[in-house]
């Protein structure tokens, strides 16, 4: 009986446990989730599969075109007539046709090869968006998840210095109970604590509106009791990070849809120079025939077809000459946007250079401040400082730190997207 207690009293425990775990989500877990539920990124997947059946479809006119049909009729009366020494004679009055015809195409101006290639390119441009999209997606991920974070820091250093405020409280009521200080001394300090706490209102209220969009965007339930699990730290220089952009230009996805597009463009042109060329093919075709109440007969027979389309050379010749203008257009929008994309990298490279600064910057201020903080704490204790002054000391160490935190995120953020800006 005892051993069926503790066996029940071991259940209720691994229950209790299941409701009260907290699930933990790494960045990592984040960025993975994303990438499979957000809806752009199904998107992006769809379109892939998309261009592929468009390829498929392009393939298949490589081989030979069948078509085929048939018809029957019966006439009132013979649709032909005639008298013979007065006997007169009526044909076609009902019969049935049918045929079947394969035509194999032998030269269509290289509008087949051409078209499979444009195809091909569709599904690689599909491809290089989709991995566009992963990037954006991973960006805003870590965005998300680190402003969460930060939020939760921020928080822990309220709770720290509402532990403190509390502190001061208690002993500026001592000191007033004694006859030392004002009650004015005493309403400073729970005017600063009020302001503390609204401030931590503030920051309850926006962790969780925060980590409910971050759910909804990686595709998951948001729980109540849900914890971001990686800590934020800075462990290395924007030098560790640092490559020469003429290099990291070709693993731009962005640089080469550009090549795509110019690519695009000329497989156009190709496309529109097949419509003005000569089209030839070869086919058999299979007929059956049945005439009023006489035999059934089947043919069979081997033809070749050649077209030329003489009359479209003229305006063909405008409309290549637009193709060629439009090949032009893209070789430009080629350099020109390729130009932007080096712009764009060194940007990036002084963006996460400047944060890298601003962080350092940050370090030496938050150190300062919690030194200044200490040596105002203790000429207050020891009655060389008035309680403003120490709450001022205080209030200037809440803002440092939280620049620090808000100078943590952004360093880590403009380090993913400065590896981005490059192809990593």
């Amino acid at each position: 009986m005892k051993k069926i207690k503790y066996f029940v009293l071991f259940i209720m425990i691994l229950c209790l446990n299941q409701i009260y775990a907290q699930k933990s989500l790494t960045l990592q877990e984040s960025k993975q989730l994303a990438l499979q539920n957000n809806a752009k990124s199904k998107n992006s997947r769809l379109e892939i599969e998309a261009s592929r059946q468009i390829k498929k479809s392009a393939f298949t006119n490589f081989f030979p075109s069948i078509s085929a049909g048939g018809a029957t009729f019966e006439a009132q009366k013979g649709l032909v007539g005639m008298s013979l020494g007065g006997m007169s004679i009526s044909m076609l009055e009902k019969g049935t046709f049918g045929f079947i015809n394969v035509i194999q195409p032998v030269f269509a101006g290289g509008r087949i090869l051409n078209g499979n290639k444009l195809a091909r390119l569709g599904v690689e441009v599909s491809e290089l968006q989709e991995k566009m999209a992963r990037n954006e997606i991973i960006l805003k991920s870590e965005e998300q998840y680190r402003t969460i974070v930060s939020l939760e820091e921020k928080y822990k250093t309220v709770l720290k210095y509402e532990e403190l405020l509390n502190s001061i409280l208690r002993q500026v009521e001592d000191a007033f109970n004694s006859g030392i200080v004002m009650k004015n001394d005493v309403l400073k300090v729970k005017l600063k604590l009020s302001e503390l706490m609204l401030n931590k209102s503030k920051l309850e209220n926006g962790r969780k509106l925060a980590a409910m969009a971050f759910c909804q965007y990686i595709g998951i339930p948001y729980e109540e009791g849900i914890v971001f699990g990686d800590a934020m730290e800075v462990t290395d220089t924007p030098q560790s990070s640092y490559t020469e952009n003429a290099e990291a230009l070709k693993m731009r996805n962005e640089y080469n849809l550009l090549q795509k597009s110019v690519e695009a463009e000329e497989l156009q042109t190709k496309m529109k120079l097949g419509e003005y060329l000569p089209q030839a093919g070869i086919g058999i075709s299979g007929l059956y025939m049945k005439i009023d109440d006489g035999e059934s007969n089947t043919r069979g027979l081997v033809f070749g077809t050649i077209s030329v389309p003489i009359s479209q050379w003229w305006s063909g010749s405008h409309e290549l000459q637009e193709r060629s203008i439009k090949e032009d257009i893209a070789k430009n929008n080629f350099k020109n946007n390729s130009e932007l994309l080096l712009l764009q990298m060194e940007k990036a490279w002084q963006d996460l250079t400047d944060s890298y600064k601003q962080y350092q910057l940050s370090v030496q201020s938050k150190e300062q401040a919690e030194e200044n903080l200490k040596v105002n704490n203790d000429s207050y204790k020891n009655g060389l400082i008035n309680v403003s002054d120490l709450l001022e000391a205080q209030a200037l160490c809440q803002q440092m730190q939280d620049q620090y935190t808000d100078a943590k995120v952004n360093y880590l953020i403009k380090k993913t997207a400065y590896l981005q800006t490059t192809g990593r």
